[in-house]
Parts: C-alpha cells; structure tokens; sequence
C-alpha cells in the first residue's frame, strides 16, 4: 500500500471525541476551499461509527454550505435519526469555526434478497489496453493515490465523460489495503466527487483554472448498489444533461470491470463565469 493511500485512509479513520462526535483531520489539495469529497468520506466514516457492523452505507445525500478551510480539522456530529427493523438513518452536520460548513443524511440496510436489473455497461477498451496502445494518459491528481486514465469526452450536448479509475493501484492481496467494506465506501464517496461538476465545462470554452471560472459544488447524492472494491479498476461513466442559472447539474454511474453497475450519482454546483 502507497504511502498516499494509507494517508488518505488515515484522513477517513477519524477521532471519536464524544459520543456520536467525532474530528476529522483535513488535507491541503491547492483548491480555493477544502475538498469536497473529504466532507463526502468523512461523513459517510462518521455516520457509520454509529450504525450496527451488519448494516451498510446505501445511500448519502448531502448540501455543501460553506467553503471548508483545508488547513482546519472539520468536526462532525452524528444525529441517530432513525433505527429501523430494515434501515438505519443518520443526519451528519460537518463544523468548522462553530458553523455547519456541509450536512448530509445517510441511510444504511443489511443484506437482502430482491428484484434485481441494470443497464448494459459501455464497451470499452480496458485500461491496460489503452495504455498498451498509446490512447491514453495515465493520470494521478497532486497528492493523491486516485489513479486516472481518461477512455472518451464529448464536448456536444450532453457533454459527457467516461474515465477509468482506482485507489493505489493493485489489489487487495498484492497491496495490502484493508478488506472492509465499509472502507471501500467512504473511499468511494470521497472519489464521487472527482471531475462529476467538470463534466458540466466539456460543452463551453471554459476549462479548471481558467480565472474567469468561480466553481463549487452544491449538493451531491450518492447510491451505493453493491459492495464496491476501490483497489480495483472502476469506470465512470458521467454525463451533464443542463447547465444554466450559473449552475451545472451532473450525474454518473460506476461500474466494475465485469460490467456490474456499482453505483450512480449525481450533483448540482455553482459555474460561474466571471466577465
């Protein structure tokens, strides 16, 4: 296991300070505000510190309040909603100066049998074939163990990108990285929210950085369908089907490399572009 993913593993452990309280540390990535998935993984981590081992995160839905200060650890406090024969609920505030800079509500189920159906994952090339083939560049965001490697963009409407993705590189076995579930979640929460919002740019001449460009997210809701192992490849697959009102709107699927649909998600943020 990379130096950067047990970092960033440390970043989701969390420090219990209270009952249903809890600090999180934060990590510097150079943006103008904390990064938005650590209040995503953080949540989801503190969230289920509170709910039985046999029931899972699902489902997460969350509003971005206030730019976090990266610099500053975030505490999160955990409201017991609801403990249901079937669902557990949690309502997770995120603070920084005595303000709510993020909240969320999460829900969490036990193992169940039921109707099952999906959509057809795209046919894509696999990451080592786009490598081995010279069609794409492997990818690690500064300071990160997010590997990328981009498979298509379309700038027409709707803009849309596919990008294949994991946690370190490797697997399980060969790397080291913890079998639990629960982790695997909160990482992929945290990683839910690399590029979704950008995908909303790929139809307009405005790329990340431009200095006209004011850009943060809003809300974020996040479905989790099966266990997902985020040491492995996963594709995701994103689309921006509006933009307007300076906002974009964004929504993405994940599926693993057998074509099972792991996840979706979707989210709203500010895109402004300044004169």
């Amino acid at each position: 296991m990379t130096q950067a993913l047990n970092d960033l593993i440390q970043l989701l452990g969390l420090e219990a300070l209270e009952e249903n309280l809890f600090r999180g540390q934060s990590q510097d990535l150079g943006l103008p505000q904390l990064f938005g998935g650590q209040a995503l993984g953080q949540s989801a981590a503190a969230a289920t510190r509170t709910v039985p081992e046999d029931r899972y995160l699902h489902s997460l839905h969350g509003y971005f309040l206030r730019p976090g200060d990266a610099r500053l650890p975030v505490i999160y406090s955990v409201d017991r909603v609801r403990d249901g024969g079937s669902f557990t609920t949690r309502r997770v505030t995120a603070i920084q100066k005595g303000k709510p800079i993020f909240f969320c509500s999460a829900s969490f189920q036990g193992p169940e049998h039921g109707l099952s159906h999906q959509p057809m994952a795209p046919e894509v090339p696999s990451p080592e074939a786009l490598l081995a083939e010279g069609k794409a560049v492997h990818q690690r965001f500064r300071g990160h163990p997010v590997e990328f490697i981009t498979v298509e963009e379309r700038h027409d409407c709707p803009p849309s990108r596919m990008i294949w993705f994991r946690m370190g590189g490797g697997t399980i076995q060969n790397k080291g990285m913890p079998a639990d579930p629960a982790l695997h979640r909160y990482l992929l929460a945290y990683s839910s929210d690399f590029n979704l919002l950008l995908t909303s740019l790929l139809a307009h001449d405005v790329e990340f950085g431009d200095p006209r460009l004011r850009i943060a997210s809003l809300d974020h809701a996040l479905w989790i369908h099966q266990d997902p192992k985020i040491d492995e490849w996963l594709l995701y697959v994103m689309e921006s089907p509006w933009a307007g009102g300076a906002r974009g709107f964004a929504r993405g699927s994940f599926y693993d490399r057998e074509g099972r649909l792991i996840a979706s998600t979707a989210q709203e943020g500010l895109v402004r572009v300044q004169p």
